[in-house]
């Protein structure tokens, strides 16, 4: 069954309840300590157990949208997912640069998000792995140490990832297990590429009917363009400008002219795909 909310349905102080994974869209508040270098190291980290998970898992469904059939996941590869992230754990990352931080921090948070899920399986949403009594996900629990700090998934989208980049393109590039999220890339994310992969997560996610469609002349988008309406700019004049930026022709010229969201929606529904 799929599960969409859509801000009209629902009592807002409900939504903002359910909506969001941490409840009401966290901010995006800096820790210091991992503010990014440029300070020109070329220190690589090794994604290839990840990038390997990816290669083989992965599956895009006749929609359009990345799955993993977590039931066909070996033993052997969950092993070797902990083991990677492990190893992630032992990096210092305050001694890596910029473009290599980025990529670190983005296939932490995506490799975690698949273990958390493979850990808890079977579960039909994301939002049903509880983090504690009152939570609606597995966001706010500490899950991994990286250098003597104890980081929840949260902690490394809206405390690092989010404020240190200050791009919006973060959020085509974490995965949140839900159908409704950008795709969980194939590749897993390096210094070199992330870029490029930002830059066509971005046009996937924009064109595809989850993100942004029109429904008897109304726009209607992702909530993620609610939640994190900040990080697109002052409010539907500039989430609309960046969708345009993205769009094929056809859906830019569906955009033109038009200055407001009438409604946005959010399918929980886990991204899992049949063995």
């Amino acid at each position: 069954m799929e599960l969409v909310l859509r801000r009209s349905a629902l009592p807002m102080l409900l939504l903002l309840a359910l909506a969001q994974p941490a409840g009401a869209a966290p901010s995006a508040k800096l820790w210091d300590k991992w503010t990014a270098r440029d300070d020109g190291s070329v220190r690589e980290v090794d994604h290839s157990v990840w990038d390997a998970f990816l290669i083989d898992y992965v599956r895009t469904d006749a929609n359009g949208i990345n799955r993993i059939p977590y039931a066909s996941v070996s033993d052997a590869d969950q092993r070797a997912l902990a083991d990677y992230l492990a190893a992630l754990k032992g990096v210092a990352v305050s001694e890596l640069n910029r473009p290599e931080q980025l990529a670190y921090w983005i296939n932490l948070y995506n490799a975690l998000t698949v273990k958390v899920v493979l850990d808890h399986y079977p579960v039909s949403s994301i939002r049903d792995i509880k983090s504690g009594f009152f939570s609606i996900g597995p966001w706010r629990k500490k899950r991994v140490q990286v250098q003597a700090e104890q980081l929840s998934l949260d902690d490394i989208e809206h405390r690092i990832l989010r404020p240190i980049w200050r791009d919006p393109r973060i959020h085509y590039a974490v995965n949140c297990a839900a159908l409704g999220c950008p795709n969980l890339q194939a590749k897993a994310f390096t210094a070199s590429a992330a870029e490029r992969m930002l830059e066509k997560a971005a046009r996937e996610f924009i064109n595809h009917p989850r993100a942004v469609t029109f429904e008897n002349g109304e726009l209607v988008v992702s909530s993620i363009f609610e939640w994190f309406k900040e990080d697109f700019g002052d409010g539907d004049q500039d989430v609309i400008k960046h969708l345009s930026r993205y769009a094929s022709p056809e859906l830019a010229a569906k955009l033109a002219g038009v200055t407001r969201i009438d409604d946005d929606r959010y399918d929980w529904q886990l991204n899992d795909a049949e063995p």
